[in-house]
């Protein structure tokens, strides 16, 4: 089960005239787990931010993925740093557009060995499936 859903799960409604439970704790689409806050990952955070706040609105609810491609773009940064996490959240979009994948494609808690700084192309074959025999 997804964290969205996991999280609704908690708030069903049991019936009645009572109005919803209100949660104590906070709820924010984009990642919030723990990160090293160095200047880069909090400058292309606040990039992703700042379009989410003004031009997303704009553009419309047309990404094919789960998570957006903006929140991926925010995951990617706060857990691999501006560069890696640029890299990849560039060949996401390039993915969601016509004859692109969609689904579910989450960020990779840990990049395998054979992802480096000098070679940004291997970051293209994250979130493609695999062939299947």
């Amino acid at each position: 089960m997804c964290e969205f859903c996991s999280i609704n799960r908690d708030d069903e409604d049991e019936g009645g005239a009572a109005g919803p439970r209100r949660s104590s704790r906070s709820f924010s689409r984009n990642y919030a787990g723990p990160f090293r806050k160095t200047p880069g990952r909090v400058l292309g955070m606040g990039f992703i931010r700042a379009y989410q706040l003004t031009l997303s609105g704009f553009i419309g609810n047309s990404c094919r993925h789960i998570p957006t491609c903006s929140e991926y773009g925010y995951e990617a940064v706060a857990r691999h740093g501006l560069w890696s996490g640029g890299w990849m959240t560039l060949f996401r979009v390039a993915r969601c557009g016509p004859g692109g994948t969609s689904g579910l494609d989450p960020v990779p808690e840990q990049l395998g060995e054979r992802f480096h700084w000098w070679t940004p192309w291997r970051y293209l074959a994250l979130g493609r499936k695999a062939a299947e025999g």
